[in-house]
């Protein structure tokens, strides 16, 4: 990834950028970080020229630069115009910075986007770029408008990826479906987003690296897959513990976003959300059981030993839930 300077140079613009964003006392200086998170994040999605990645750096360009304008558009509204249109520019801002992260229903251009480029910027777009649009939106909760996002974002999330074929449309659903939880764990507290969001990084860091490593991209190459069977059964836990199934880490965090939500009596809400993990689980397995169809005997000159460090790592982060959900139930 940084083995270039000029990819290394616009890493590095790239998270100086969202912290600048973050670390701002104004809203010119957040709108300026973006733009610079925005610019520096093209070069890296464009860096082998193909068609594909051509095409999603295009995307990626004109719907972050249309969010721009309208988050633009807010900040002036609110700064300079009378009290009658200043009631609307939080709501602009808000949309602008949803549209910037693809919670639903501005999500059009998110799992097209994430098809085109390979699994690192795939994994940088899920995690790192929705960093500086979560943060902001914290600065202006509009509950109405971020409850009707959460019910949205849970409902494409789930039904998006029930009929796909390709792994980055699914795990682009996913992340859309996992949105809609952080914006819920947000309307609770920022501490309780801040541990989602940091559970769900791990846990996408070790499907993704899975997926990088074998160059798995469509679900029909999971039926081929060569290796022992070690390493079917640690995306089997790393699937199961993304999709929030108990008692892995990812049912940590849903566990206490549901906990909190029902302190709070929205109840209506709680019974959709959890609904619509459900059907995430579907797709999950759908990928978990195309490994796991077609058990082959292991070559000793084929297995790779350089990933199962890695490999273990990711498995061992998912079954760290166990005993903490374990100590939960007892205190």
């Amino acid at each position: 990834m940084l083995n270039n300077p000029s990819t290394f140079v616009f890493f590095l613009s790239l998270v100086s950028g969202t912290l600048i964003s973050i670390s701002s006392s104004s809203w010119l200086g957040m709108w300026m970080g973006l733009e610079m998170n925005l610019l520096s994040f093209i070069p890296i999605i464009n860096k082998t020229s193909s068609p594909y990645e051509t095409e999603s750096a295009m995307k990626y360009f004109l719907i972050q630069a249309m969010a721009s304008v309208i988050f633009l558009i807010a900040v002036v509204i609110s700064e300079m115009m009378d009290f009658s249109m200043n009631n609307y520019s939080p709501y602009l801002i808000s949309m602008a910075l949803l549209m910037k992260m693809g919670a639903a229903p501005f999500h059009f251009w998110f799992p097209g986007v994430m098809e085109g480029i390979n699994w690192v910027n795939c994994f940088i777009l899920m995690t790192w770029q929705k960093i500086a649009p979560f943060i902001l939106i914290s600065y202006k909760m509009m509950n109405s408008m971020l409850i009707m996002v959460i019910f949205m974002s849970t409902l494409i999330g789930s039904v998006g990826g029930l009929n796909q074929n390709s792994i980055r449309k699914i795990m682009a659903y996913s992340s859309i479906s996992h949105l809609g939880w952080m914006l819920s764990a947000m309307l609770i507290s920022n501490n309780l987003w801040l541990m989602y969001f940091i559970i769900y990084t791990l846990l996408n860091m070790g499907v993704v690296y899975l997926f990088y490593n074998h160059s798995m991209y469509q679900l029909s190459q999971l039926y081929f897959i060569k290796n022992n069977p070690f390493i079917k059964f640690s995306m089997m836990i790393s699937m199961l513990s993304l999709g929030g199934l108990p008692p892995f880490l990812g049912f940590l965090p849903k566990w206490l976003v549901i906990q909190s939500l029902a302190s709070q009596y929205f109840f209506f809400m709680l019974l959709f959300m959890v609904m619509m993990t459900l059907m995430t689980l579907y797709f999950y397995m759908r990928i978990m059981f195309s490994a796991f169809m077609f058990m082959n005997s292991e070559l000793k000159w084929f297995s790779n030993k350089n990933s199962t460090g890695m490999v273990n790592l990711s498995m061992m982060i998912s079954i760290t839930g166990i005993p903490v959900s374990t100590w939960l139930i007892m205190y």
